[in-house]
């Protein structure tokens, strides 16, 4: 479209607001004393700051007041033009005011005062003569009058408010909309945004369409009115700015949009707008800003973007669209933001978007955007690039080196790898680099001649840098924040060297090889900059020599967490910022006491676990929400008062201590918390009813390891949001409590090791969440099949109910409802992740455990697969045939079914079972051949079939040959070489030494499961060890230390964020 074009367009809106402006220019009048007078007598009655009036505070009397400012007249001298906007007037405005005598005034603007929620005057109908009218932010209230209809000459209306919500608005009930504009009908502009509506879709549409047929400029954001569209508004054909942000429409967006042919702005964010937005609305040549912003249910793909199209800002973030962003965007040549941010986008960035010359800011963030990064070789005018959360490679383009006016650039979350351009860190206008959890290694070179920058925020941390640190860091002296945590950066670091760095408030250098040095006077130290946070987990400091740390007046979060600290928790570090430190890890170090006296102020989030800690274990700070005291050596009783001390925690850890005597009925008034653990105490005497009824909000309680005896109080809530609970290895009886299936959440229950009796709980099958069901070692007796049950467990991955008195038949039904057991492809494809609770925020979280014990012997396994699956019914008196659905089962590890009394014969489809690596069917009654296929399962490293009466040749292969007798003995009717038997005749050749001793080794490894919980909170972790397979080994310690590491590193960052919002 041609200037001329679009000036035409504008013409008559244009003229509107000038044509007056202009009259006054060619008159020559002089002000009547009358005008003068009412202007004088409304400065006297309005309330504005003189300092910053630029208008009312400029008018002198004894000069015409046509030439005030704000103020225009016309030939005969009446004032026709009055802008008195943002003039700091505040106060009342009433129909007595002399404004509103003012007959001859055709533009009035008060836009940008506060007139304190006074209601609207009715006055300002009287002025019949406007054409203009402007109160925008004024801070007026209530009804509009219904005489506002009157100024039927208005070509201009502009009522709008952008105020909070909260703040008292402007409403349209009686009259509504539809009243008020009905005599209108001159309306080309109509801003009512903030004004309650409160109109259904046709009744608006309806009224602005028919009334305001020549309508140029529709904003209406955040006035209440809901959808559908209705199709009136397409006669709307003038049309070429529509606003409709903050509204509920909760429909589709409609297809005549696309129909107006001079629309220029379309804004309608944060509409719950439906379904998928019309392709054509995106291919007309007019338009300059699109913004769908914050529709999260509205969808669609791109399309081909016109050639020398006009648009300027496309705005789509937080929404659904998808596919591919087309390589015509390299069409919009006039296009200066982009932003996709968390939209469903994928393929690669197009290289024609560094074709674009006008881009300004680019946010493409949380994508699947693959590929490599753009060059930008054209888009020297850019200031912001966000491509954080995608899945792009590669590394940073050398073509970046000519963006100088860059202000920010997020890379987080990505996959870019190599060296680090020194080019970054010299762009004049960086203030944020954000690097964090990529792939860039290597050593970061050293900068010659570096300008002064002002980068203010540095985050590379989640890398594999390394080497020292470079000293051109050192001398950043507008950084606030550094985090080069989880890296490889090696050598010494002295604190002194941050003296320089007076604007740096938060330093990360967590896990790396580097040693934090304390070298330097108390003066000098005095002279480091006051921290906000202080991170310094593993990096083999001596607390001994922080005293700096006393002197710290804004120090609000500190770790100092796997630095093997010797010696008493200093009584000072809690009076560090005036006892105010929120955050505090001191967790993973070798501290043996509390130095005396000491006293816990005000710390939110108090982490100390894994320690030396010994004595009486101190009372948690009132004001905490977050506390672990576990794994010390802690030795007393809880106090009895220890719940009301927890009224605002939401994670209490004590576990792995040597705490005594009853649980405290106290701990119910914690009403808040999300996980409770107490395991592994010598805690006795009957669980608390109450503790149950806390499950309201408990979504973890472990009491695994203690002495509780008595039945399990039948006091669950049916709004219980309990998703592991543990009450192993202790003396409970009784039967398995009824109102357990209100934990309809539930995903981990760990009975184990009690003495608890009745039947199979059928009705835990409502609890269709469940991921582990372990009831070994109790009392349990009866057969598991449920005649009106389903067995809805389809998430369940690991199940022990050995050593009970379980008899009956093993039901078809129970094998084929475990879905999460049935699904197909290699473990290796499959996604992972962890047995784990992740509480509000990332402020909580929690891992659960696996034990498996080898011989008898307990390894506790801290990370859990959810591809792990076990499936132990050992030791108990189950009767009959294994059923051929076992063989559906094709992603089962481990299967137990030993010492029990089956018969039959080993189902064939057993041979399925591909990821199999332990099975163990002895001492049973089993009979006939071992069935061939056995020996196609690759990764079989567990087998155990002795003690039965199976017969015939043991099926040959590699993987058979790697079982000794140990595996096959007890079978009279079983031949072949591992049993030193021939079969028909034959004889085996015999295996050489090498091969015995490998078989001598796989001998040694039974495997029973059991499960326990228990949490690992930090980041540190131990790791039993894994005596299964060398595959499982491999992929199990390293994918799962990589995710681990993005779990805990993602989580500590958030907590980090999350804390740093409150205060």
């Amino acid at each position: 479209m041609t200037f001329m074009m679009h000036f035409l367009l504008y013409l008559p809106l244009v003229l509107s607001n000038l044509y007056i402006i202009f009259d006054v220019k060619l008159a020559s009048a002089h002000c009547l004393s009358e005008q003068k007078g009412l202007l004088l007598q409304l400065r006297c009655n309005l309330t504005y700051d003189s300092s910053l009036s630029t208008k009312l505070g400029s008018w002198e009397e004894h000069t015409d007041c046509c030439s005030w400012r704000g103020v225009h007249c016309d030939d005969a001298g009446h004032v026709i033009d009055l802008d008195l906007s943002s003039d700091s007037i505040t106060g009342n405005l009433d129909d007595s005011s002399s404004l509103f005598s003012l007959q001859f005034l055709q533009r009035l603007s008060l836009a940008g005062n506060s007139f304190d929620s006074t209601d609207l005057p009715k006055g300002f109908g009287l002025l019949n003569q406007l054409v203009y009218l402007n109160l925008s932010e004024t801070g007026f209230a209530g009804q509009i009058p219904s005489n506002f209809s009157r100024m039927s000459r208005l070509v201009t209306l502009d009522l709008s408010t952008f105020s909070p919500s909260y703040v008292l608005s402007l409403k349209l009930e009686n009259p509504n909309l539809n009243m008020l504009v009905q005599n209108l009908t001159r309306l080309i502009e109509l801003r009512l945004d903030g004004v309650d509506i409160a109109a259904a879709g046709v009744d608006w549409c309806n009224a602005v369409s028919s009334a305001l047929p020549d309508l140029q400029v529709l904003s209406l954001s955040n006035c209440n009115i809901s959808g559908p569209f209705d199709s009136s508004l397409a006669k709307l054909q003038s049309l070429f700015v529509v606003k409709l942000d903050g509204n509920k429409f909760s429909a589709s967006l409609p297809g005549f949009f696309a129909k107006f042919a001079n629309l220029t702005t379309l804004s309608a964010s944060s509409c719950d707008l439906l379904g998928e937005a019309p392709q054509q609305i995106f291919q007309l040549p007019t338009l300059r800003t699109i913004d769908l912003s914050n529709n999260r249910e509205l969808g669609g793909c791109l399309p081909e973007f016109p050639e020398n199209g006009f648009l300027e800002s496309l705005d789509l973030s937080y929404t659904s669209f998808s596919g591919n962003l087309p390589d015509s965007v390299g069409n919009l040549k006039k296009l200066s933001s982009l932003k996709l941010f968390g939209c469903n986008f994928s393929g690669p960035i197009p290289s024609s978007i560094s074709n674009l010359s006008q881009l300004v800011s680019v946010d493409l963030a949380v994508n699947h955007f693959t590929g490599s990064l753009p060059s930008f070789t054209l888009s020297r005018n850019l200031s912001s690039v966000s491509l954080r959360d995608n899945k792009l490679m590669g590394k940073i383009p050398l073509e970046w080196e000519g963006l100088k006016h860059l202000t920010i650039l997020d890379l987080s979350n990505n996959s870019l790898s190599g060296e680090l351009p020194a080019l970054l860190f010299s762009l004049p206008s960086l203030e944020s680099l954000k690097l964090p959890n990529n792939q860039f290694s290597g050593q970061i070179n050293e900068l010659e001649g570096m300008y002064p920058s002002p980068l203010g925020e540095l985050d590379l941390s989640s890398n594999n840098l390394e080497g020292p640190i470079p000293q051109f860091v050192f001398k950043i002296t507008s950084l606030s924040s550094l985090s080069l945590a989880f890296n490889k950066f090696t050598s010494t670091v002295e604190l002194v060297g941050f003296i320089e760095l007076k604007s740096l408030a938060d330093l990360d250098l967590s896990y790396n090889n580097l040693s934090v040095g304390t070298r330097g006077s108390d003066s000098a130290f005095s002279l480091l900059p006051q921290f906000n946070s202080l991170m310094l987990a593993s990096c083999n400091c001596k607390l001994q020599k922080f005293p700096f740390l006393k002197n710290q007046s804004r120090l609000n979060m500190l770790d100092l967490s796997n630095n093997q600290i010797t010696g008493d928790i200093p009584n000072w570090i809690w009076e560090i910022h005036d006892g105010y430190l929120p955050y505090l890890n001191l967790s993973h170090n070798h501290f043996t006491g509390l130095q005396e006296p000491y006293h816990f102020q005000t710390h939110f989030y108090l982490d100390i676990h894994s320690n030396l800690l010994t004595g009486a274990m101190p009372l948690p700070p009132p004001s905490a929400v977050y506390v672990d005291f576990s794994s010390n050596k802690f030795t007393s009783s809880l106090a009895a008062d220890i719940g009301n001390l927890l009224s605002s925690a939401i994670y209490f850890n004590i576990a792995n201590n040597s705490i005594v005597d009853d649980i405290p009925l106290s701990l119910c008034n914690a009403t808040l918390l999300e996980v409770l653990d107490l395991s592994d105490n010598s805690l006795s005497g009957s669980m608390p009813s109450c503790l149950m009824e806390l499950s309201r909000s408990l979504v973890v309680l472990n009491l695994h390891g203690n002495k509780l005896s008595g039945n399990i109080p039948n006091t669950l809530p049916r709004d219980c949001k309990l998703e592991t609970l543990d009450l192993s290895f202790n003396q409970l009886e009784g039967e398995i409590p009824q109102s357990l299936v209100n934990c309809r959440k539930l995903k981990v229950l760990n009975l184990g090791h009690n003495r608890i009796g009745s039947t199979f709980p059928c009705r835990l099958d409502k609890l269709t969440n469940m991921r582990v069901l372990v009831l070994h070692s109790n009392r349990f007796s009866g057969k598991i099949s449920c005649p009106n049950s389903n067995y809805s467990w389809a998430h369940l991955q690991i199940i022990d109910l050995s050593s009970n008195n379980f008899n009956g038949v093993l039901p078809p039904k129970f094998f084929s409802s475990l879905g999460a057991m049935m699904v197909d492809g290699d473990k290796s494809n499959l996604h992972l992740d962890l047995l784990r609770y992740q509480g509000r925020d990332f402020k909580t979280y929690y891992q659960d455990t696996v034990t498996m014990a080898f011989k008898g012997t307990p390894t506790t396994l801290t990370k859990v697969l959810t591809t792990l699956t076990s499936i132990d019914l050992s030791s108990n008196n189950f009767q009959g045939s294994i059923s051929e659905k076992v063989g559906d089962l094709i992603s089962l590890l481990l299967l137990n079914l030993s010492n029990n009394a089956l018969t039959g014969q080993i189902p064939s489809s057993v041979g399925n079972l591909k990821n199999l690596e332990s099975l163990d069917l002895s001492s049973n009654q089993l009979t006939g051949e071992i069935p061939e296929n056995i020996s196609s399962l690759s990764f079989l490293s567990v087998l155990n079939l002795s003690h039965n009466q199976l017969v015939g040749r043991i099926p040959g292969g590699r993987q058979m040959q790697t079982f000794l007798e140990s595996s096959f003995e007890g079978n009279s009717g079983l031949c072949g070489f591992q049993l030193n038997r021939t079969c028909n005749g034959d004889r085996d050749p015999a295996l050489p030494e090498s091969q015995l001793e490998e078989k001598q080794l796989y001998s040694k490894t039974e495997i029973y499961i059991s499960v326990a919980v228990g949490s690992l909170v930090g980041l540190a972790f131990f790791v039993g060890p894994l005596w299964l397979s060398k595959r499982w080994r491999i992929c199990y310690n390293k994918n799962v230390d990589q995710l681990i590491l993005r779990i805990f590193n993602k989580k500590g960052k958030q907590m980090r964020k999350n804390l740093k919002e409150d205060w």
